[in-house]
């Protein structure tokens, strides 16, 4: 018997009295939907500022002047604005940089040439601080978010889930709904053999999450 088999042969004798099939229980997506409580988006905010994000936690009506905030804190003078951004949030942004939007900017030349990117989320993972985009129209396509050195990305606490089974359940509630997904969990950093960090290898050297309650 070989070793693969071997496996298989454990594995079979190990779930021979399993009767269930994965994606069979019932979740009411009321009562079940991964929600975090007060708790649980304190716990979301440690975790992402664990990974060295700035994040700011901001009342509904505060939002649009937190953004130019960030912006003008961050010293961008111009950001690349997903093409289905809240309109409130671009002119939030014309009031401190110059507006580019997606569809004018097409290249990876002229993103690398913007000091930023605003987007929305898809949603927060609580326990492993992660925020993933699913690239809808407020989010924008994978470049933008990867290219621009600073990315002011808004979050609001209802789409904060606990875990990543939750993500996913929420992601991907039909088999079929397909989407790109892109984990963020915080600032793009690498390090050497030697560990030394450099960020802002592969994405944005600084991650910005405003955190929309109430």
């Amino acid at each position: 018997m070989s070793a693969r088999d071997e496996i298989l042969q454990r594995v079979r004798g190990a779930t021979a009295d399993v009767t269930t099939t994965p994606g069979s229980a019932d979740r009411d997506p009321l009562v079940d939907s991964g929600a975090v409580d007060a708790d649980g988006l304190t716990q979301f905010v440690e975790m992402v500022a664990d990974y060295r994000a700035e994040v700011v936690r901001v009342p509904a009506e505060g939002l649009t002047a937190a953004i130019a905030t960030a912006l003008r804190e961050h010293r961008c003078t111009s950001a690349v604005l997903p093409d289905g951004l809240d309109p409130a949030w671009v002119e939030a942004v014309a009031g401190v940089a110059e507006v580019r939007r997606e569809a004018e900017t097409t290249t990876h030349a002229q993103l690398d040439e913007t000091d930023a990117v605003v987007t929305a989320a898809a949603l927060g993972i609580a326990v492993t601080g992660t925020i993933v985009l699913d690239h809808r129209q407020d989010q924008g396509r994978r470049a933008l978010t990867l290219v621009p050195d600073t990315h002011v990305c808004v979050v609001r606490a209802d789409q904060v889930v606990r875990d990543v089974p939750d993500a996913v359940a929420r992601l991907r509630p039909q088999p079929d709904d397909v989407r790109p997904l892109t984990w963020i969990s915080g600032p793009s950093a690498t390090s050497d053999i030697e560990l030394q960090r450099v960020e802002g290898v592969h994405g944005p050297r600084t991650l910005v999450m405003l955190l929309v309650e109430g």
